[in-house]
């Protein structure tokens, strides 16, 4: 079992890199790179908050379940 982070799905279907989303949630661009690459081992609903504000998005469309 598995979630996976859906993150630069959103930003190519956005039209935004990873440092304008960056700048516009407040969060290092080191973080955020963590979180894409899937190495996160949490996140915290205030900074999914940020990130689905920006990106006019639900958090699944930035994360998925896969059972295997």
């Amino acid at each position: 079992m598995k979630i996976t982070v859906n993150l630069d799905v959103m930003l190519a279907k956005r039209k935004m890199t990873l440092t304008q989303l960056s700048e516009e949630v407040d969060i290092t661009l080191a973080n955020l790179s963590i979180l894409k690459n899937g190495k996160a081992k949490a996140i915290r609903f205030s900074t999914l908050e940020k990130i689905c504000e920006v990106l006019d998005c639900q958090p699944g469309d930035i994360l998925a379940y896969d059972k295997e």
